[in-house]
């Protein structure tokens, strides 16, 4: 298909993308739970003759387009599914249904985008030299969906050679994309830790050891990982995000807990990072007569983008956007599970501006006013489809 043609083609179908867009945002559905979103799916893809092998890690689903004469391995091409448990502010006429849900990170938008890709690619199936693999992905957020396919399978229906993934972000302006080689997004930690110790009055304080003294040299010393025990030259977060102890003011209660997150790009800073959480929280405890009990969750792996699947995402996206809009993002903190897939095949995780300061479309994800500039969904399916039809390098 020509670029001109491919580009008419993506515009004739941008008002239904905005209306499957707008139905899957009044239906939002959690991680695993996503069965209308997994339905919805299936039956467009169904209409335009792709092969669907649904039930993949429980509500997930594949979609293959068979070129007529495969020249090397498949490219997948990804979008998550699930909402977030938010409750979106009132007065929008496509506005969540459900109270307390909400797709507040841009999910609706990706689905609609890899359904646009689906079917410019299905009427162009005879310009196809690889078969493709549309993904539709349960539980990215924090569930680790990406994972479950990867062991259920999905890189497996068809060999799959190359992967590839739009993310939808209301920080940067529509009619921009972004993307960069090497780590993009960072790994992520999360990790509870129980400072015990001996509670009583609060009028007689050398009877007990305290526990919340002891948290708040735990807070204080945690901050000083990044400063003194990193490369400064290395990024790297660490951060408590609650702390809770006690129930009133003159009782000194026998424990404290802290709940924090830790955030790199490589796993020597993030092995790191885990040492001395360690180190600290016991030392720290230690030092005020309390004992210290730690449960570290490994999170997320850093989403690291393969150098030359990101020549091809710019070469491509200069086509759809113009080369002055193709931008190399500093990298992100958030975490993403798209990581996964691109631990087993070289690929490109791509942020697609959808912001927009004129219109007030600026709120951050995960925030009840979070939303997207609808015009960034043509050329995000457009972007899907021209990675499609090009040849990795």
């Amino acid at each position: 298909m020509a670029a001109d043609g491919l580009r008419q083609r993506c515009e004739r179908i941008a008002t239904r993308l905005v209306e499957w867009r707008r139905d899957l945002h009044r239906h939002p559905e959690l991680g695993f739970e996503e069965h209308r979103t997994s339905e919805f799916v299936a039956s467009r893809l169904a209409e335009i003759g792709i092969e669907v092998k649904a039930g993949i890690a429980e509500t997930g689903l594949l979609g293959v387009l068979r070129a007529p004469s495969a020249s090397g391995p498949a490219v997948l091409l990804r979008a998550d599914m699930d909402a977030l448990p938010i409750r979106e502010v009132d007065g929008r006429p496509y506005g969540s249904t459900v109270d307390g849900r909400m797709h507040a990170c841009g999910h609706d938008g990706h689905i609609s985008m890899l359904l646009g890709a689906a079917t410019l690619l299905a009427e162009a199936k005879q310009e196809l030299a690889r078969d493709v693999v549309f993904c539709f992905q349960p539980g990215e957020e924090g569930m680790g969906g990406a994972e479950r396919m990867i062991e259920e399978g999905a890189l497996d229906w068809v060999e799959v050679g190359s992967a590839y993934a739009l993310h939808l972000w209301s920080l940067f302006p529509s009619g921009t994309v972004h993307v960069r080689s090497g780590p993009i997004m960072a790994a992520q930690d999360e990790f509870t830790a129980r400072i015990l110790g001996k509670g009583g009055h609060g009028a007689q304080p050398h009877t007990t050891l305290d526990p919340i003294v002891a948290a708040s040299q735990v807070v204080t010393a945690l901050q000083s990982i990044v400063s003194r025990s990193i490369d400064p030259l290395e990024a790297a977060v660490v951060t408590v995000g609650s702390l809770h102890a006690g129930t009133a003011p003159n009782i000194i209660p026998h424990e404290a807990v802290l709940e924090g997150t830790l955030r790199s790009f490589t796993e020597t800073v993030g092995e790191s990072l885990r040492c001395r959480l360690r180190e600290v929280l016991e030392g720290s405890a230690g030092a005020a007569g309390c004992r210290a009990e730690l449960d570290l969750r490994r999170g997320y792996p850093a989403t690291v983008n393969d150098p030359g699947a990101v020549e091809i995402v710019r070469r491509v996206a200069r086509e759809v956007v113009g080369e002055d809009n193709v931008c190399e993002p500093a990298p992100l903190t958030a975490a993403e599970d798209f990581s996964y897939f691109l631990r087993e095949r070289p690929g490109a995780f791509v942020l697609v501006g959808a912001g927009n300061a004129e219109r007030g479309i600026t709120a951050p994800h995960h925030s009840p006013e979070f939303d997207i500039d609808e015009s960034a969904l043509p050329r995000g399916a457009e972007l899907l489809a021209r990675l499609a039809l090009e040849q990795d390098d």
